[in-house]
């Protein structure tokens, strides 16, 4: 079974996605989950035969690019398709003129599977919605 990642306007169903995996199964509060961003964000949307299955938004902020919102529903997780959203979001931040690093924000718990991809923790452990993160980054 293969997935088709493209760059999404379907801003519902990105939003679907979100609110299953991060507020539904992770329990993260409404309010910490919607913010601004998405207006100026890229959104990543997988599918597979049509059928929305995990998503990605990218921002940029001066040389920095931003990956953020990864999720992936749980009949897909283990597949690589978080690992190749990830890939992708790195590729398209890589190809804009200016972006020098890239940086995410992981659960605690994803380290391990974000330092495979390239990515080394940049400061300390944070709250993020209840949940431990830290910051991690890669140069372009």
């Amino acid at each position: 079974m293969s997935w088709d990642i493209s760059e999404s306007p379907d801003l519902a169903a990105c939003h679907a996605l979100r609110r299953e995996v991060f507020i539904e199964e992770q329990g993260i509060a409404e309010p910490d989950e919607w913010d601004d961003l998405d207006d100026q964000a890229v959104h990543l949307l997988a599918t597979i035969d049509g059928v929305p299955v995990g998503t990605a938004r990218l921002l940029t902020d001066g040389s920095t690019g931003k990956i953020g919102r990864i999720c992936v529903v749980k009949s897909q997780r283990g597949t690589g398709l978080g690992a190749a959203l990830v890939r992708e979001g790195i590729d398209r931040l890589s190809a804009m003129e200016g972006i020098e690093t890239i940086r995410l924000g992981a659960q605690q718990y994803a380290i391990g599977f974000y330092e495979k991809l390239g990515f080394a923790v940049c400061g300390p452990v944070y709250d993020d919605a209840g949940i431990p993160h830290s910051d991690m980054e890669r140069p372009v």
